[in-house]
């Protein structure tokens, strides 16, 4: 019988965990939707406002950056709304957020001209994907991140360190201190599902506790009624 009842409550544990987790993993795909699309604002805005004045190089085409913004922003931003509407709490959506978001930030930093200031967007996105309680999504972050600084510091320098010659080796420097953060969501995220496991585990005990109750209520409902009936039967 005890048996039963912890086969029981690990059951229904697993269950509640699961589906805790990907309601707020679905609710997180639907903020991220409406993040990135404010984000695809802000771009064109920066494009429009800052990079004509910000970068070194005044020949720059004022035009170019506001395309860039307009067309490289829509695809981040709607790629992933159309894959939250669709895929909703979906692993593979949760990778493209991650990578969009990742992506974002290296569109702010080039629309910047390399402005240190931009390089912290990384640094908070990070944090708001940690939210997802999924380690793998912030290493498929961390990858796009590291990719594309290496990438542009030895194509283009300029729109990612702000000087024309970054050093090709410098986004090792930048991709540790991703990794540092990441160390530290890590830990959050094994912290957060450890928490959201206690809570669906507690949960799961209480529910199988107060269906045994109501199970011997029926049963002995069910006897005192029998016993009932055999009274009247026998008077």
């Amino acid at each position: 019988m005890e048996i039963a009842k912890e086969s029981a409550h690990a059951e229904r544990g697993k269950r509640l965990f699961d589906e805790q987790l990907l309601i707020q993993r679905s609710n997180l795909d639907r903020v991220f939707s409406k993040l990135l699309l404010v984000q695809w604002l802000a771009a064109i805005v920066v494009a429009i406002v800052w990079s004509p004045t910000g970068w070194a190089d005044k020949n720059q085409n004022p035009g170019g950056f506001v395309t860039l913004a307009i067309l490289a922003g829509g695809v981040l931003a709607l790629t992933p709304l159309v894959m939250s509407r669709l895929m909703t709490g979906a692993r593979v959506t949760r990778h493209v957020m991650a990578a969009a978001q990742m992506l974002f930030s290296a569109l702010f930093i080039h629309l910047s001209a390399g402005r240190i200031e931009t390089h912290f967007h990384i640094f908070g996105s990070l944090a708001w994907l940690a939210f997802y309680l999924d380690w793998q999504i912030l290493v498929t972050a961390t990858v796009v991140v590291a990719l594309d600084h290496g990438l542009r510091g030895i194509i283009f320098a300029e729109s990612v360190y702000g000087m024309m010659h970054g050093g090709h080796w410098r986004f090792v420097e930048h991709a540790l201190w991703v990794v540092f953060e990441d160390i530290v969501l890590f830990m959050g995220c094994h912290s957060g599902l450890r928490s959201l496991r206690n809570a669906t585990d507690r949960q799961a005990q209480l529910e199988v506790v107060m269906e045994s109750k109501q199970n011997k209520s029926a049963a002995l409902e069910l006897a005192m009624g029998e016993l009932r009936a055999a009274a009247r039967r026998s008077a």
